[in-house]
C-alpha cells in the first residue's frame, strides 16, 4: 500500500442510533486505509433517533477508542460540505445488500455533483453483519431479544435502559 494513501482523511457518516458491530467493522477497515478517519454522527432529526446526538457521539467514541487514527464528531447539513470543511478526500459507506447499493449510489452521484473532489468509497459489509442495522437492533431489543453480540459492549446496557428492558 502506498504511504501517500495513509495521509488522506476520510469521513464515515451515519446516524449510529446505535452504533453496531457492523459499523465498527467498516470504521476499522477504513482506518487501515486512511491516515485519519472522522466518524461523523449525523443530527438526523427527521428520523427521531432513540439516542441524543451527544449519546451517540459518546457511544461511537467508546466503540472506537482503540483505533488511534479515528476521531468522532457530529454534524448537520450536507455530508459533502462537512467533508470539505474537514479536508477529507473520501466518504466511506458500507454496503450490505443490493438495496443499499441503489440508495448509496444515488447519494454518491449527487455528492459528486456537489463536491467532485470528495470521492465515495464503498466497503462491502463482512458477511457476519450483512443482516445488521441499527433499526433491526432496536426492534429486536425492544422485543426482549439479546443483541449483546451485535453491538459494542457499552451499547447494550444503554439500549436496555432506554427501552426499559
Amino acid at each position: 500500500m502506498s504511504s501517500e494513501l495513509l495521509e488522506y482523511i476520510a469521513i464515515c457518516p451515519g446516524a449510529f442510533d446505535p452504533i453496531t458491530e457492523g459499523h465498527v467493522d467498516i470504521i476499522r477497515r477504513a482506518s487501515e486505509m486512511f491516515g485519519k478517519v472522522i466518524v461523523a454522527v449525523a443530527e438526523d432529526a427527521d428520523k427521531h433517533p432513540l439516542f441524543s446526538r451527544a449519546e451517540r457521539v459518546q457511544m461511537v467514541a467508546e466503540a472506537c477508542r482503540d483505533l488511534a487514527n479515528v476521531e468522532v464528531d457530529s454534524f448537520s447539513g450536507l455530508v459533502v460540505e462537512y467533508a470539505r470543511h474537514q479536508g477529507a478526500v473520501a466518504i466511506v459507506k458500507g454496503l450490505r445488500a443490493v438495496s443499499d447499493f441503489e440508495r448509496e449510489m444515488q447519494m454518491a452521484l449527487m455528492n459528486r455533483q456537489l463536491a467532485p473532489e470528495v470521492h465515495t468509497v464503498f466497503f462491502v459489509t463482512h458477511p457476519d453483519y450483512a443482516f445488521l442495522s441499527s433499526s433491526l437492533v432496536k426492534e429486536v431489543a425492544s422485543l426482549g431479544g439479546d443483541i449483546a453480540k451485535l453491538v459494542p459492549p457499552s451499547v447494550w446496557p444503554r439500549l436496555r435502559e432506554k427501552l426499559g428492558k
